[in-house]
């Protein structure tokens, strides 16, 4: 089970991360975003061994991967409809793709998206709503049932602690990707909710391989 979580904006959050040994951690560049960072800062984060992902709405290939090493940075995660070309200039094997299942008509027409971004992803993420991120919004998992993705994926969507269970059991991610639901206020981790919302995810998946 991938544990990510999103909207890092301080040390005190990076450190939490590290001692939960979590597998990836978020870092928004989006200026217009409540959990904005800039490059600069997010270099001087500390994150030991948890992966670095970058959050990119309006950016294109040359600013991404500009930002990318700037920020020391392992994945871009494409939350703006880039283009598949931009997709393949910062390299495939550093996209996280995101997807958000309630804009398609039908399980039919999201899993032809799926078809058609995977060569150019490692990783597809879902997200609640129909644009954006970091709102709370819930998701609605029954979107995803009977779906097939020829990459694995994370869901977000409000997660926290409680939702957990149902969440894994109605769609099996790979990965759960937290920020909204387990904040004190935007860029700002309640570490109580943070560290019961990881405990719930992998107390789920030991209890299934058991």
């Amino acid at each position: 089970m991938i544990i990510k979580i999103c909207g890092i904006t301080r040390q005190q959050d990076a450190d939490v991360l590290q001692k939960l040994h979590v597998d990836m951690c978020g870092f928004i560049f989006h200026p217009r975003s409540p959990r904005a960072i800039s490059p600069e800062l997010a270099a001087l984060l500390r994150t030991g061994r948890v992966q670095r992902v970058g959050v990119f709405v309006g950016q294109h290939a040359v600013d991404i991967k500009r930002i990318m090493n700037a920020a020391t940075l392992d994945f871009a995660q494409l939350h703006g409809e880039q283009s598949i070309a931009c997709a393949q200039a910062v390299g495939a094997e550093r996209i996280i793709r995101v997807l958000w299942p309630a804009r398609y008509p039908s399980k039919e027409a999201l899993q032809a998206a799926l078809e058609h971004y995977a060569p150019t992803c490692a990783y597809f993420l879902f997200d609640a709503g129909q644009q954006g991120g970091g709102s709370g919004q819930s998701f609605n998992w029954s979107l995803l049932q009977g779906l097939h993705s020829p990459r694995p994926f994370l869901l977000a969507g409000g997660l926290q602690a409680a939702t957990v269970p149902q969440c894994l059991s109605l769609c099996q991610p790979d990965g759960l990707d937290f920020n909204s639901g387990i904040e004190v206020r935007a860029g700002i981790k309640n570490t109580e909710q943070l560290c019961a919302a990881v405990q719930a995810a992998r107390a789920y998946t030991m209890q299934e391989q058991a």
